[in-house]
């Protein structure tokens, strides 16, 4: 089995979304396997590593994070162009079978898609997901909740430490 390959994206707090200092989103091309390109497969495969309340549909083609979990973005259909950071942020191509995992506070938007691009999202056991925005309202307390989300005991793919924990525990 080849080993999973990672490439990191980093992000610094633009005033607007924080996104994460410590930990790095990080993109997984190709990485699905056949059998979790549709929903319900993705689903399991998922839970099967410790990512669970998987939901299926878009991307919001609004800025948004989460100050209180971790998210894995599977690409199963279609592909886009995601705005990644906030404002000046990266944008990103992505297709089906790649897969995202984006640590607590980085912001990500659609910028642009396919009529058939869909993901299945999921969070690490134990997270619960807000939705922020970046109003101005939701600081100081969104950079508390990013500080105390715990890293994730599993990697959404492999199910095992590695390779998410190797990238985001240096």
């Amino acid at each position: 089995m080849t080993p999973l390959q990672t490439q990191p994206y980093r992000f610094t707090d633009d005033g607007t979304i924080p996104n994460n200092a410590r930990l790095p989103l990080l993109v997984y091309a190709q990485a699905l396997p056949p059998e979790a390109i549709d929903s319900a497969g993705c689903t399991a495969f998922l839970a099967r590593n410790g990512w669970h309340g998987a939901w299926t549909d878009g991307v919001f083609p609004y800025h948004h994070y989460h100050s209180t979990a971790h998210e894995v973005l599977a690409v199963i259909s279609g592909n886009a162009t995601l705005h990644l950071g906030g404002e000046e942020g990266t944008m990103l191509s992505v297709q089906t079978g790649d897969v995202l995992v984006i640590p607590a506070g980085v912001g990500h938007r659609n910028h642009d898609s396919s009529n058939d691009f869909k993901v299945v999202g999921a969070y690490p056991d134990e997270q619960e997901w807000d939705l922020c925005t970046g109003k101005p309202e939701e600081r100081p307390g969104v950079l508390d909740n990013i500080r105390q989300v715990v890293l994730p005991a599993t990697d959404p793919l492999s199910g095992r430490r590695s390779p998410l924990l190797d990238q985001w525990q240096g």
